[in-house]
């Protein structure tokens, strides 16, 4: 099984081993071997869009024309917002309906409809969470009428299409598929549009992986070395996205010109002490699909804007790059939304990028703003810890009656199972869906407070996104905003997930603003903060309100001319509310501060160019701090100085050629899995990496009566730790000038005696690096390079991660050798604990030029096409590797002049 899980896996099954065959076989002539060439040449194509000449679709009150440019991207032009999303609609799924069905059956807990009983514990897990009855209820209840609206009309015309193609006519996958049962795609519906959203929430939702993680290093760890391991913010080093500004204390409004003197949100305190068995919930999470990516510290973005007093053109310069997981197709789909004439009928001019299964545009422009977004990473996740009987659960010295709930859920091929979900006044009880949770929490220790554990405690999730809110209000009211009144008016229903949003106009304007609805929480003993799970039973650790909205950071027009989110902090330690205390520490926020403001000292000017560069810049910040270090060591061996000679005069750089990047993050790897991987708990290390270890909570020396045991690691690969990030950057510049620091020092073992200091450690990690490489590389330096070391895979997420390799191939593409890396500004993420293997990379970039928006470019990973064979599945990643933009054509006569194709749906 593939580390990277990205999107919903079908399982196998023992059972359907002939199926599979019988599906390689089916793919083996549609690829046109043999004696079928004909028919599977014809079974490809028989889904590819057309995109000339004319269509029928129903609904319309005009013509509505779809210009596709030669990467096969679409500029719609309608004459009322109804006749706009239908089309779209239609067109989305024309290229990426495959994708859209799997992610709704997943928003939905229905993946066993479509790959049988293999998916049955994912799906109750994703009933538990009720993604789909929450976005039910926000249709029903808090989305405007125009949005309901929007929403019909998009549906409407992916349910035409779905009228005239069945099949493979629909996508490939469909043909493989029924193969495995008569499963046929349900009409599409606007709350499966709305769903969506709380994927995206789920793959963002913040610290909840740490707070797990804390808690299971407590059987190995000491408070205090706990803490080591997640240190405080660098203000001093690294810039918060907002300098300066402070809340009102009498208002509660932020100004970003007032000063600060409220005092900043407490560190944990009585939560310090719980430590409980989350091993079996962390597997259990780990298992749902994750669209995005995998969650942490890689689940992030940059995004900057450069006023146009520091620009060549006079106007602001817009970027971004959301860092997401590499799959097939991009989760990203180009697209252009134009009335023909703005008015009361139609309001939309917008173009930008856009997902498939929900109408308008995520981000990008329309004719006078432009916006970004990166992850805010808001704390929006609690864990409690819930005593718990047969009847209910304790809550403030009182037994309540949990919440219930049936959920059927109907596997292909296979009996239907109904599970109940039970919920306390904190959320779903999310330990109910594995039958290894029933003693999650058996071992807390809580204090004196804790009442009878009995058979332990159960854990239910407390979760902003839990809660109906209008954040698809939001995607409209930003894809219409004017000005910076508009732009703010939508970032206030922008509730979950919680994302820092960037903002440029035509008229020179640059701003920034973090919305979302971010909870404030019970102080428990005094410092509770979210960073642990909860005592569920005492009311002081309860959830008392959210965030004022008018007391979110925001800033506009700042005097230094520029803004830069790169998952930061937002703001300096005096911001009264608690945001988070997780995080990402600012390693690539601050390198983008560094590149512009080298360019504009001294009078300088940033262009476009400048723009598309910063966004390549593959400067590696750990190699900066460390190397001087390794260069130092006096290394005896020929064989490792040999390499360690590769570091001398590097500049740090991380090129896809460069042998001396890939020696130093072999280096980095093995310095971590020394000082601190192999000193894990087993839950948090890889899977099959397995140590004999001394047992849990031992303390003190070891000696010769120790018993050692062998232990596994449990933990997907991607989500293992530690994972290189920048967190891990601070732990070792904590220890760096400290030689003798514990964490340097590893144990005796038979034979080889443990490194007792830092440099024998640095040394140790250098030749365990010559020789992993050697295995992977090549005995010969001369030939390595951090390319061959690190690669992309692009992998269709549902045929292409599981089955025969044929099968898989049909699909998926790849190799790239790629340069960047971990926590760089061309973030092609790894996680150190595991391997080198890209596991996130910038998704889609772009730069908006505000004086010129048919100047703009921009680039998706793959392309627009779901189809595997089509022109356009991944016709724009040789060039997404090389860090070049494509042009961005917006205006009417700009995409005439690039329009290969043109359709025309007519009602």
């Amino acid at each position: 099984m593939p580390a990277n899980k990205s999107g919903p896996v079908p399982r196998k099954k023992k059972g359907r081993r002939g199926r599979l065959v019988a599906i390689t076989v089916v793919l083996l002539l549609v690829a046109g071997i043999g004696f079928g060439a004909f028919w599977g040449v014809s079974t490809v194509r028989a889904s590819f869009p057309q995109t000339t000449g004319s269509l029928k679709l129903p609904g319309l009150t005009n013509p509505v024309d779809v210009v596709r440019d030669g990467n096969g991207i679409p500029q719609i032009y309608a004459d009322t917002d109804e006749d706009l999303f239908r089309a779209q609609g239609y067109v989305q799924a024309q290229d990426r309906f495959w994708e859209m069905d799997v992610r709704r059956h997943m928003t939905s807990g229905r993946l066993s409809e479509m790959f049988g009983k293999s998916e049955v514990k994912t799906d109750s897990f994703l009933r538990t969470l009720g993604w789909h009855d929450v976005a039910q209820k926000e249709y029903d209840t808090k989305l405007s009428p125009s949005t309901k609206k929007y929403l019909q009309s998009y549906s409407a015309g992916v349910n035409a299409y779905l009228k005239d193609h069945e099949g493979s006519a629909v996508s490939l996958e469909y043909a493989a598929l029924d193969f495995h049962n008569d499963y046929k795609p349900q009409k599409w519906t606007p709350v499966d549009s709305v769903a969506w959203l709380k994927a995206m929430a789920w793959d963002l939702r913040g610290n909840m992986q740490e707070e797990i993680d804390r808690s299971l290093m407590t059987s190995r760890f000491t408070p205090e070395q706990i803490s080591r391991l997640y240190p405080a913010y660098p203000y001093k080093r690294n810039k918060p996205i907002v300098e300066g500004g402070a809340v009102d204390p009498a208002t509660k409004k932020f100004s970003p010109k007032a000063s600060a003197n409220a005092t900043p949100a407490t560190a944990a305190g009585a939560t310090a002490g719980l430590q409980s068995q989350l091993s079996s919930l962390s597997k259990t999470l780990g298992k749902v699909p994750a669209l995005l990516g995998p969650n942490g510290n890689g689940i992030g973005s940059n995004s900057w804007v450069v006023s146009g007093a520091h620009t060549t053109t006079g106007k602001p310069l817009l970027a971004n790059d959301p860092h997401l997981a590499p799959q097939m197709p991009s989760l990203w789909y180009q697209m252009g939304l134009h009335c023909r004439n703005t008015g009361p009928k139609c309001n939309y001019d917008v173009s930008g990028f856009t997902f498939s299964g929900m109408p308008g545009v995520v981000i990008g422009h329309n004719q006078d703003i432009s916006w970004g977004m990166t992850n805010l990473g808001a704390d929006v996740t609690d864990l409690y810890l819930e005593k718990v009987n047969a009847d209910g659960y304790l809550f403030d010295n009182k037994q309540q009656p949990f919440i219930t709930r049936k959920e059927t859920i109907k596997v292909a091929d296979g009996e239907s199972r109904e599970i109940t979900v039970r919920s306390t006044r904190n959320g779903p009880i999310v330990s109910d869906r594995d039958g290894e949770l029933a003693n999650v929490g058996k071992d807390a220790p809580v204090g004196t407070t804790a009442p009878d554990r009995g058979d332990g405690y159960a854990v239910s999730l407390r979760w902003t996104a839990l809660d109906p809110g209008k954040s698809m209000d939001a995607v409209f009211e930003l894809n219409r905003a004017k000005d910076w009144t508009g732009f703010r008016k939508a970032a206030a229903h922008f509730e979950v997930p919680s994302q820092n949003l960037i903002y440029a106009d035509t008229k020179g304007n640059i701003g920034y603003q973090a919305p979302g609805r971010i909870p404030v929480r019970g102080k428990g003993d005094g410092h509770y903060d979210g960073t642990l799970p909860a005592p569920g039973w005492d009311p002081k650790y309860q959830w008392t309100g959210y965030i004022p909205q008018k007391a979110l950071p925001y800033e506009y027009n700042p005097q230094r001319g520029f803004i830069v989110t790169a998952n930061q902090a937002v703001t300096d330690e005096k911001y009264p509310y608690l945001l988070t205390k997780d995080w990402g520490y600012g390693s690539r926020s601050q390198r983008i501060n560094d590149l512009i403001e080298s360019k504009i000292k001294d009078g300088g000017k940033v262009s476009t160019d400048d723009m598309q560069a910063f966004q390549k810049d593959n400067s590696s910040e750990i190699a900066r701090l460390l190397t001087p270090y390794l260069t130092k060591i006096d290394i005896k061996d020929k064989y490792v100085r040999d390499a360690q000679q590769l570091l001398e005069g590097w500049d740090f750089t991380q090129e896809p050629d460069s042998a001396a990047a890939a020696y130093f993050n072999a280096v980095w790897r093995n310095t971590l899995k020394l000082a601190f991987g192999n000193k894990m708990p087993k839950e948090l290390r890889p899977e099959g990496q397995c140590l004999t270890v001394r047992p849990a909570n031992e303390t003190g020396p070891a000696d010769e009566n120790d018993k050692y045991l062998r232990e596994c690691g449990e933990r997907a690969g991607d989500t293992a730790q530690p994972d290189g990030g920048d967190r891990w950057y601070e732990v070792v510049r904590g220890i760096l000038d400290d030689p003798n620091n514990a964490w340097w020092k590893t144990e005796d073992r038979p034979g080889r005696p443990g490194d007792k200091n830092r440099d024998q450690l640095l040394a140790h990690a250098m030749a365990d690096a010559r020789y992993e490489l050697t295995s992977k590389l090549g005995k010969n330096i001369d030939t390595w390079s951090w390319g061959r070391l690190h690669q992309m895979y692009l992998k269709n997420q549902t045929l292409g991660t599981d089955g025969p390799g044929m099968l898989q191939g049909l699909f998926n593409r790849g190799p790239w050798n790629v340069g960047g890396g971990e926590a760089a500004v061309d973030a092609t993420g790894w996680n150190a604990a595991s391997g080198y293997k890209v596991t996130w990379v910038p998704s889609m970039r772009m730069v908006v030029n505000l004086a010129d928006l048919d100047k703009s470019r921009w680039i998706n990973l793959t392309g627009a096409s779901g189809h595997a064979y089509d022109a356009h599945y991944y016709d724009q990643t040789d060039k997404w590797a090389k860090g070049d933009l494509l042009p961005w054509a917006y205006s009417q006569t700009a995409v005439k002049k690039a329009a290969k194709d043109t359709l025309t749906l007519s009602p």
